[in-house]
């Protein structure tokens, strides 16, 4: 593996104490509570992607195109992520219709908008047997197809050279079930066993500077026939020198798929074999406590493995997921954050050395729960907390969404900014070694259910 491909690991952080919550969150034992409370450290003000970046890895999103005029849609793309893979435009049948006609006009719009906006991008996906044109099924000659595929990946590759982090070269090659067997694709009929070899050499002499991943489904649970066979693969590539520097674990969970005890281990098997893991189109079925504790499972696995350099979900909103019914995002279909998005912003915050909710060390922290609701209003209360040394006084900002309204306060001294929207609460007095005191306030839904978000605890 390349430097370039070595640089963007974290620092190792399997500590004991991530290893066990890992354990315990990835199988939803841990308590709603421990997950889904906002920490108002520093960390915990940043979106997902900066709080990602602190720890040394990416935190993306899936994009489709004809959704960038959607003013909500743009501002949390550009606020919450600092990656993006095109949903669809880059795949066979978007690029290359016909044959020997590429178009990269609709693919453009998504790479200038992530460069515009300093993020990177993830490409998605070279050779794959859906969303394939036709006259690609139709190719009977091994020579021709062979070709044809070398071709396109030679094309497009060069079209994005320096752009591109990572490419998903080839996508979900084994099939489900028991069997281990390579997908019955055209590529495996007509070339046989060499294609996927082939491929991954092919786009290394296109681009030794980016990460070339084999990416699949069904491949999170450690002892399944497909993730094994996908092992096997891998090793076998990395034994004999072809080129391949990562897997991709796309991470789609719901009730008949929930994620797996073994996840860690599932991640940090393929990572011993001296390759990255990236979580590439991550979406998790559910709502509320449940939702939440999986998202941050998820996380606290990545966080986990120093070699896991980053998450994709697979979507910005629900409303546009490809699974919508299953409200499988971090955002709901009106942009608002749902508690799963507490729940890894929490997680990526909480775990390295910008603070978190568990730091003894801090001066203060601050946690945040909602403690009452009715038809119209909800009551949140704010728990504040000091480290190893005793203070005289606080303060800790609450900033509540478009459209609610703070209504009524107690315990604490509050004042707000201009809009309305950012209170700040300061102590009435201090608090002893390891004291706590807790403030709360009514908040006016106006149809708006988000949780407030907490700044930092400022002591003196």
């Amino acid at each position: 593996m390349s430097t370039a491909h070595q640089k963007r690991f974290g620092p190792r952080r399997a500590g004991t104490r991530i290893r066990k919550v890992i354990a315990a969150a990835a199988v939803g034992a841990m308590t709603a509570g421990g997950l889904v409370a906002a920490t108002g450290t520093a960390s915990a003000q940043t979106s997902l992607g900066d709080a990602a970046e602190a720890q040394g890895r990416y935190f993306g999103v899936a994009v489709a195109v004809d959704r960038l005029g959607e003013p909500d849609y743009t501002a949390t793309l550009n606020r919450e992520f600092n990656s993006v893979t095109a949903e669809n435009s880059w795949k066979w049948e978007s690029l290359q219709p016909s044959p020997g006609y590429f178009d990269f006009s609709t693919a453009d719009r998504i790479a200038e908008h992530a460069r515009q906006q300093g993020m990177e991008l993830r490409g998605h996906t070279l050779v794959w047997h859906s969303q394939l044109p036709s006259w690609v099924e139709n190719i009977g000659s091994a020579d021709e197809l062979r070709a044809v595929m070398n071709n396109h990946i030679t094309t497009v590759m060069e079209h994005y050279k320096g752009q591109i982090s990572s490419w998903d070269v080839v996508n979900e090659a084994y099939e489900d079930g028991s069997s281990g067997a390579r997908r019955n694709s055209v590529f495996q009929r007509v070339i046989g066993n060499s294609w996927i070899e082939e491929a991954f050499r092919t786009a290394r002499e296109v681009d030794p500077d980016a990460t070339l991943c084999y990416n699949d489904y069904n491949t999170d649970a450690w002892n399944t026939a497909k993730t094994q066979a996908v092992y096997n693969m891998v090793a076998d590539f990395v034994s004999r020198g072809v080129p391949i520097d990562c897997v991709g674990f796309q991470a789609h969970f719901n009730s008949g798929n929930p994620v797996p005890e073994n996840y860690h281990q599932t991640l940090q098997n393929f990572a011993d074999l001296g390759v990255e893991v990236q979580l590439t189109e991550l979406d998790i079925a559910g709502w509320g406590d449940s939702q939440a504790e999986q998202y941050a499972g998820v996380t606290l696995a990545c966080l986990a493995v120093a070699e896991c350099t980053g998450i994709t979900v697979w979507g910005v909103t629900d409303k546009y997921s490809w699974r919508a019914e299953d409200t499988p995002l971090l955002f709901d279909g009106d942009y608002n954050p749902k508690q799963a998005y507490y729940a890894v912003l929490e997680t990526l915050g909480g775990s390295g050395g910008g603070g978190g909710g568990d730091d003894d060390d801090a001066a203060c922290t601050v946690t945040y729960e909602e403690i009452q609701r009715w038809g119209d209003r909800f009551n949140g209360q704010v728990t504040v907390r000091a480290g190893d040394e005793a203070i005289s006084s606080w303060s800790t900002t609450v900033t509540v969404h478009s459209s609610q309204k703070i209504t009524a306060t107690w315990n604490g001294d509050p004042s707000w900014d201009a809009s309305g929207n950012v209170m700040t609460m300061r102590s009435n007095s201090g608090l002893p070694v390891g004291g706590q005191t807790s403030f709360g306030f009514t908040v006016m839904a106006n149809g708006n259910w988000a949780a407030p978000i907490l700044g930092s605890c400022v002591a003196s």
